[in-house]
């Protein structure tokens, strides 16, 4: 009996430490599991990564018709949307997360929302793919500017702003705020400073013409809070970096200051007649460039009053900055594309992208740009043109409507989610 019970305590210990080993090696092969996963995330992530960041996406509208590309430039995919009209401009929110469609010949404007929220180190799912409910019915809408969550449209029509907040974007109804700020019909522009108030451009009849001339600062309300100081021989594209505005004018860079401060920079002195008809901002530099197909472009400090060519060409046929606002991109009717970094104006990339394009071609190519990739409408064979950066002879075609018209960069410049 003693022995029964020595063998039954054998055979219980025997056991024991055998499930013991079992339970041991069942927790290295999921820890073990656990890695790979987290490898597999990394790896989506990882800096030998060359794919497009996982939350970018890129809207092409149509020239012809009312359909709306949605493309998944990291798996080549594309979604198809109908916008209210054809031929749209499109534009992205600072946030991101918004495209805004303005429909010029139609006095409309609609939004799309991406369905990706930025949470600073990562992005959010939210929702799908979508028409937002907000609408602007202004005449003539055409000039866009973004400032935090709020968008600015100017209506040449009649020389109001319409204004809206993403909070409101998908409130069924809703529609976008006007500013009247006492103006007459003309190609305006507008910007906003940090104070809240905004710099508009007037008309006083000066000049010939739909240019204004002037540029005063108004509240949220349209009451005039400081008055144009400086007249000009016509006034056309701006930006701010919300301390100041610019300006580009016949007469030179109109600087405006939100305590009501206005000067003009004076133009290089070998421009002749030729003036900056664009003005960017250069991110985080407190420079804005100009640019003019006449001379080329170039980097405006208006502190030093100190203007520096980034390129002098006169074969540019776009020229514009990258999704960061760190980089200039710069497009040549012979296919040629460049890159310069704003903070030092050095040039990254030089490479032929695509064929040669006429002067004479109505529909020309139109670029955007992330950190990682260009992207170039081809409105002759209904794709858009994926270039890497840092391999230009890295080309991929991809397919969108039959004549793309504009486009623009959604989302953020990232490829970890909130799992991740």
């Amino acid at each position: 009996m003693l022995r029964i019970v020595i063998n039954l305590q054998h055979c219980c210990i025997f056991y024991f430490n055998l499930l013991n080993v079992m339970l041991k090696k069942l927790l290295y092969a999921l820890v073990f599991i656990a890695f790979l996963t987290a490898c597999s995330k990394n790896n989506d992530i990882g800096p030998d990564d060359n794919k497009e960041y996982k939350f970018i996406r890129v809207l092409v509208s149509d020239e012809n018709t009312k359909q709306i590309s949605l493309v998944n430039p990291r798996s080549g995919t594309t979604q198809n949307f109908e916008a209210n009209f054809a031929k749209s401009t499109i534009y992205t929110t600072q946030s991101g997360r918004w495209a805004v469609l303005v429909h010029r010949a139609d006095n409309m404007v609609e939004t799309f929302d991406v369905g990706f929220e930025n949470h600073g180190d990562h992005a959010d799912v939210k929702g799908t793919p979508k028409f937002g409910a907000i609408v602007g019915d202004g005449k003539m809408p055409t000039h866009f500017k973004t400032y935090g969550s709020e968008i600015a449209i100017f209506n040449d029509g009649d020389g109001t702003l319409d204004i809206a907040n993403e909070n409101n974007f998908h409130v069924v109804g809703s529609r976008m705020k006007r500013i009247n700020a006492g103006n007459v019909a003309h190609h305006g522009a507008m910007a906003k400073f940090d104070n809240g108030n905004y710099a508009i451009t007037e008309k006083d009849g000066s000049i010939a013409g739909t240019l204004p001339e002037r540029v005063k600062i108004i509240d949220i309300s349209g009451k005039t809070i400081f008055a144009s100081t400086v007249q000009t021989k016509g006034i056309h594209g701006n930006a701010t970096d919300g301390k100041t505005a610019a300006f580009g004018s016949a007469s030179g860079i109109l600087v405006v200051s939100p305590n009501g401060n206005q000067k003009l920079i004076s133009h290089p002195a070998d421009f002749g007649t030729a003036w900056f008809g664009t003005i960017l901002e250069a991110k985080g530099t407190g420079k804005f460039v100009g640019y003019t197909s006449a001379k080329g472009a170039y980097l405006i400090d208006i502190t030093t009053e100190k203007i520096t060519p980034i390129i002098e060409n006169t074969d540019i046929m776009q020229c514009k900055t990258d999704f960061s606002g760190e980089n200039l991109i710069v497009l040549l009717h012979s296919g040629e594309v460049s890159i310069y970094n704003l903070q030092t104006g050095a040039l990254k990339v030089k490479a032929n992208v695509i064929s040669k394009v006429e002067r004479t071609e109505t529909q020309k190519p139109q670029l955007v740009a992330t950190k990682k990739y260009i992207y170039i409408t081809q409105p002759k064979s209904g794709e858009i043109v994926q270039v890497e950066v840092a391999n230009p002879s890295n080309i991929t075609k991809i397919k969108v409507s039959g004549t793309p018209y504009r486009l623009t960069v959604l989302g953020m410049e990232t490829s970890k989610g909130h799992d991740d």
